[in-house]
């Protein structure tokens, strides 16, 4: 279980990492956009082939339809609830953080608890797509003038729920059905679509032109990381 909690907490850290390198300077916005639109092209490639391809592998087509369509329901309705307390595209990137988060250190942990080594490719498509969702959540969070400690505790929050979700993972692993674990996959996969292209490719946007080559390059870099697993 102690491993669990480590390669949790390592893989949850670049949400940390992320907060705090968008606070320590202000970053230009067409940077700002750069970097979303890379996790973006990242976050796809593990919508693909570390979700639903593996869920599919896992548990079935069934199992990871019917999670994919839960965790795009989820998504939408507390998105909308977070919309009408205050409109804002931060808090919109970071629910989707917590979302897809939760599900895929789960199914991290289920695979230790298996006797699986340690996905690199997993870890390195949860890392990397982490960064640039705090990163462009703690930025907005800046420009709409939250505290920089209360952004950071927000993001410690996170971090330590899907760090926790590996361990909970772990301990869980018998007693879950390949079919459970599947639909754990599509529900991250759906809670992410619908985060994509609600917030965080519209928010991409303030990149320009290169936004389209910048989403190809974290596509490409997380599919070759998952070609490692």
């Amino acid at each position: 279980m102690g491993a669990a909690l480590g390669w949790g907490a390592l893989a949850a850290s670049s949400l940390v990492i992320g907060a705090l390198l968008s606070l320590a300077r202000k970053w230009p916005e067409r940077l700002v956009g750069l970097v979303l639109a890379v996790g973006a092209g990242a976050l796809i490639s593990a919508v693909s082939f570390e979700l639903a391809e593996e869920g599919v592998d896992i548990g079935g087509a069934g199992a990871v339809g019917v999670g994919l369509g839960l965790g795009a329901v989820t998504y939408y309705v507390l998105d909308g609830l977070v919309e009408r307390g205050r409109s804002d595209p931060a808090s919109a990137l970071a629910l989707g953080a917590f979302l897809d988060g939760i599900p895929e250190q789960l199914v991290l942990g289920v695979g230790l608890a298996a006797g699986d080594e340690v996905s690199v490719g997993l870890l390195a498509a949860i890392f990397v797509s982490n960064l640039p969702e705090a990163m462009g959540s703690a930025a907005e969070m800046r420009a709409r003038g939250r505290r920089g400690e209360t952004i950071v505790r927000l993001w410690v929050v996170v971090a330590v729920v899907c760090a926790l979700a590996s361990v909970a993972g772990f301990a869980v692993a018998d007693a879950l059905s390949a079919e459970l674990e599947g639909g754990f996959n599509g529900f991250a996969a759906g809670a992410l679509l619908v985060m994509l292209t609600d917030t965080m490719i519209p928010e991409a946007r303030k990149a320009g032109r290169a936004t389209g080559l910048a989403t190809v390059v974290g596509f490409a870099v997380a599919a070759a990381l998952s070609s490692l697993s």
